[in-house]
């Protein structure tokens, strides 16, 4: 009979906690946020019992913002972001997609005027199946698209 095996982890004191994301979708969300100089753990397909397998992350002394809210909702929707201070979660918010994206997805048509002149790009995102069409070009993108797309 084997031991189950269990892993310890130091709670966030100051930051944020990212749960419920489907597995393999943590490592782009580490990448999109720019998290090279904090410190982050980060758990990937672990057991659980809401969703079977998930990844969790972790993210000390840094507090997620709108804009980010909004790439993690692409990457992972139906996350479940808290805010953590003084070791007690303040602010618990499970992410849908949103309407609209505004600058945090690059349009993948290269004559789209996002990508040749200085002009943010924006998006009506329709939730299911997801797809995200550029205001300016009326290009459609899918969900792996978006994702890959997603500006860091």
């Amino acid at each position: 009979m084997s031991a189950k095996k269990e892993i310890h982890i130091t709670p966030v004191k100051n930051g944020t906690a990212i749960d419920h994301l489907k597995p393999g979708s943590g490592q782009k969300i580490l990448e999109v946020l720019n998290l090279r100089d904090t410190m982050v753990t980060m758990g990937m397909n672990v057991e659980s019992r809401k969703m079977g397998r998930k990844d969790i992350m972790f993210i000390e002394g840094r507090e997620i913002s709108e804009k980010e809210l909004d790439k993690i909702a692409l990457i992972g929707k139906g996350a479940t972001v808290n805010t953590i201070r003084n070791s007690e979660i303040v602010k618990k918010t499970e992410l849908p997609y949103p309407k609209t994206a505004e600058g945090i997805i690059r349009c993948i048509n290269p004559r789209c005027i996002t990508n040749a002149e200085k002009i943010a790009s924006k998006f009506g995102i329709r939730p299911e199946p997801l797809e995200a069409k550029c205001l300016y070009c009326e290009t459609r993108m899918n969900e792996e698209e978006i994702v890959s797309s997603i500006k860091k």
